[in-house]
């Protein structure tokens, strides 16, 4: 698989509304997309740090799997997400051959309209892994 850059980010938090003061007032990131993933059951903030992403993720409800995440593991690093340059139906294929477990099988509409696939991390040095296109 090629990849290009890392993407975003992913930090999952209790409350984005919570959360941006530090991004925002603190680092001096900005804030410049808010949206629902209904399907993923999360709603997403993007601040962009230099050319790389910050994707805070809050739950929007207590079945989503950013909320079994937080209650497990607390709020933190949720997963890092790579720019895939010759698709990431290509990389599923390539990271399936090479023995890697997939969360998904094929890609799938992600926040901003990113196609995107999860690699699982008890395959990937314990690193959620999110493959991303646009």
């Amino acid at each position: 698989m090629k990849i290009s850059h890392i993407e975003h980010l992913g930090i999952a938090v209790k409350s984005i509304e919570e959360a941006l003061p530090y991004y925002e007032n603190v680092l001096g990131l900005k804030c410049y997309n808010i949206e629902t993933v209904e399907d993923q059951k999360v709603k997403t903030a993007f601040l962009k740090c230099g050319e790389t992403k910050i994707e805070l993720l809050e739950p929007t409800g207590p079945d989503s799997t950013i909320a079994k995440f937080i209650e497990n593991r607390g709020m933190g690093v949720h997963h890092v997400a790579f720019a895939i340059e010759d698709g990431v139906a290509n990389a599923l294929a390539e990271a399936d051959a090479n023995g890697i477990r997939l969360i998904d099988k094929a890609p799938r509409k992600g926040a901003e309209g990113l196609n995107i696939a999860f690699l699982h991390p008890k395959s990937t040095m314990g690193v959620l892994t999110e493959l991303c296109e646009k």
